[in-house]
């Protein structure tokens, strides 16, 4: 029965509204994709940013490493990197009609054309953000502050059994820069907190937990 289950996927030649795509995670927008942010159709209360040297998983690899430059993409519900847009109950994007470029390109049975845009093209904060808007030099801030190849640093060094009270303290600190700069763009700047994955990715402590590492 297995092997007649693997010959069907195998002829597969169109969607059957698995969900197995949406519910492994959102797609990564490219430039091409900002004029449904502009006709309104999604705002960035559904976005989440993977910032550069951040962990993230990659399809082209297979591999979870850290990404060579910034990424935007859908967020995924709740703790969960399901795309908010699947409705699971039935088995649709909420959105079809303006769906994203890498979800018209991707085909489970023949992946070619997704991979061939994949880290191509794509988007960053400041192409979807106003110049003007006083939230861009916070986010340099947060950047400068909280620079993920530190982060990344820290944990290796905590793997190879280096320092370990110095670097938890170190990260501690990190994940405390990290929350106050949040907490700063809400309380001064009025930030939607709706809007927080979006403008500076996962919180620290959260990506961190992951990890294996808690902070409180």
């Amino acid at each position: 029965m297995n092997k007649e289950k693997n010959q069907k996927e195998i002829l597969r030649d169109s969607c059957i509204r698995c969900g197995t795509c949406c519910l492994k995670g959102g797609p990564v927008l490219h430039h091409e994709d900002k004029k449904i942010l502009l006709a309104g159709h999604i705002g960035y209360q559904h976005l989440v940013t993977i910032r550069k040297g951040e962990s993230a998983f990659d399809p082209v690899s297979g591999k979870v490493e850290p990404v060579p430059k910034e990424l935007v993409k859908v967020a995924g519900k709740g703790e969960d990197w399901s795309c908010c847009f699947y409705d699971e109950k039935e088995a649709s994007c909420t959105i079809y009609e303006y769906r994203f470029l890498e979800c018209r390109l991707l085909k489970c049975w023949d992946t070619s054309e997704l991979l061939c845009v994949i880290g191509k093209n794509t988007i960053i904060r400041a192409d979807i953000i106003n110049p003007d808007d006083p939230i861009m030099e916070v986010i340099d801030t947060h950047e400068l502050e909280c620079p993920y190849h530190e982060v990344e640093n820290l944990i290796f060094n905590l793997t190879q059994g280096k320092d370990e009270s110095k670097n938890l303290a170190k990260l501690n600190k990190l994940v405390r820069k990290d929350l106050a700069i949040r907490s700063y763009a809400i309380s001064e700047l009025g930030l939607k907190r709706e809007f927080e994955p979006f403008i500076f990715g996962r919180p620290l402590f959260k990506v961190l937990s992951t990890r294996g590492l808690s902070f409180h």
